[in-house]
């Protein structure tokens, strides 16, 4: 994969990653600004925001936009994490200067109109209403608040419906000028283009850019205080879990070592979660396990949608299958497939141009620094058995534990006595 990182005088960042036989080009712009970024006091407002550039610029009416992206036979999206929200649409490649030329008005130009900040109110409010209503993804944010209460870190990206109800347009403003800024910013073109003019055309279109100094983001503070257990009563036929590991920040060396042991254990069907929960005892339809991590923290998750009578079993299996790693070296037949796996996967969430404009663009914004691809395989596979053993080792402790569920869940001491290694 050829990329070129280009940083302007005035602080702005671009990436370029031509693919000349792709027959799609994608545009990406990201700004550091997510949950990570807020206070209690203006906490959702980087994922309102984001909604709002789509409500039209100085020259583009929310409608305009729509059709002309539309037009161009264009995806196009937004999204927001804890360090970043970022901004895209993807089309054929000769559609390059309509995408462009969209994404960059509606990131520079959006006109925030107090009427649509009242109607999207509602939309936000929805949105917060229908993850309140899906266990499976709720139990993720009661995990988030239980591992990083006082933090940032733990607050939720959508915001609480308190907040949303009360910012206006000034609230907008304020944090747009704070963190859309130079500094801040990175453009991904990706795709099917001529770079030396494509660099030319992000110059030209983001030379008004504003220079102010970029917002700071909350400093992360872990209290390794485990086990401790959130539960949230929701009247359903399941409860969901979620265990939560204390890990370490995204560019640890140890990150290739972390995410094996992740496939081990719940990555794919033939983990060995899957294999005792599903395949041998029946007890869920879903489970698995992945690594969470960014600039300052990292975490390793497990997750599964259990019968109500089966989470006192659930737990126990799932503890057990942790202990197993801590005491028995892993097989050089499961270690190489596991490997298989992650490598497979790795290459498979870059077969095309969005994928490349993401995979370049987070690494830069969260991290300032971009891994190729082929030093990433080589990292998982100059992991040894050895390695995850300690891994493991590491990992599976009192102290680092964290359990979240939310189901009819309502005497929560059965289970806390099985939270211990």
């Amino acid at each position: 994969m050829k990329f070129k990182k280009t940083v302007l005088n005035n602080g702005l960042t671009i990436i370029t990653a031509p693919m000349p036989s792709s027959p799609t080009v994608t545009v990406l712009t990201l700004t550091s600004a997510g949950a990570d970024y807020e206070t209690p006091e203006n906490n959702g407002i980087s994922h309102f925001l984001e909604h709002m550039l789509f409500k039209g610029t100085e020259t583009r009416t929310c409608a305009d936009i729509n059709i002309e992206l539309d037009s161009a036979g264009a995806t196009s999206n937004a999204f927001t994490g804890n360090a970043y929200t970022g901004y895209y649409s993807k089309a054929h490649y000769k559609k390059l200067p309509v995408l462009l030329d969209v994404i960059t008005d509606m990131y520079l130009n959006a006109k925030l109109p107090e009427d649509d900040i009242e109607k999207e109110k509602g939309v936000i409010l929805e949105e917060i209403n229908m993850y309140e209503d899906l266990p499976a993804r709720k139990v993720g944010n009661v995990l988030e608040t239980l591992m990083f209460k006082g933090n940032a870190a733990g607050m939720p990206i959508l915001g609480p419906a308190e907040n949303i109800k009360k910012f206006d347009r000034d609230t907008f403003v304020k944090y747009r000028e704070e963190h859309y800024v130079a500094e801040g910013t990175t453009v991904i073109v990706a795709g099917n283009f001529d770079q030396p003019e494509v660099l030319r055309e992000v110059k030209k279109k983001f030379k008004d850019i504003s220079t102010g100094k970029k917002g700071k983001k909350s400093k992360t503070k872990i209290k390794l205080d485990g086990p401790k257990m959130a539960m949230e009563y929701k009247k359903s036929d399941q409860s969901h879990l979620r265990f939560g590991f204390h890990a370490f920040k995204g560019d640890d060396k140890r990150v290739p070592v972390l995410k094996l042991l992740s496939v081990i254990l719940g990555g794919g069907m033939s983990s060995r979660l899957f294999t005792e929960m599903r395949d041998n005892r029946g007890l869920c339809y879903y489970t698995g396990s992945g690594v969470y991590s960014t600039s300052d923290r990292g975490v390793l998750s497990i997750r599964s949608g259990v019968g109500n009578g089966k989470l006192e079993e659930s737990v126990e299996v799932i503890m057990d299958e942790c202990r197993k790693l801590c005491n028995e070296e892993v097989t050089q037949k499961e270690l190489k497939k596991a490997k298989d796996y992650l490598i497979g996967n790795i290459a498979m969430n870059l077969e095309s141009s969005d994928d490349i404009a993401e995979f370049l663009g987070l690494q830069e914004v969260v991290y300032k620094d971009i891994k190729r691809v082929t030093d990433k395989f080589s990292a998982v596979r100059e992991v040894t058995a050895k390695d995850i053993q300690k891994m493991a080792k590491y990992i599976f402790k009192n102290e680092r534990l964290n359990f979240a569920v939310v189901g009819p869940l309502k005497d929560d001491k059965k289970i806390k006595k099985l939270l211990k290694f």
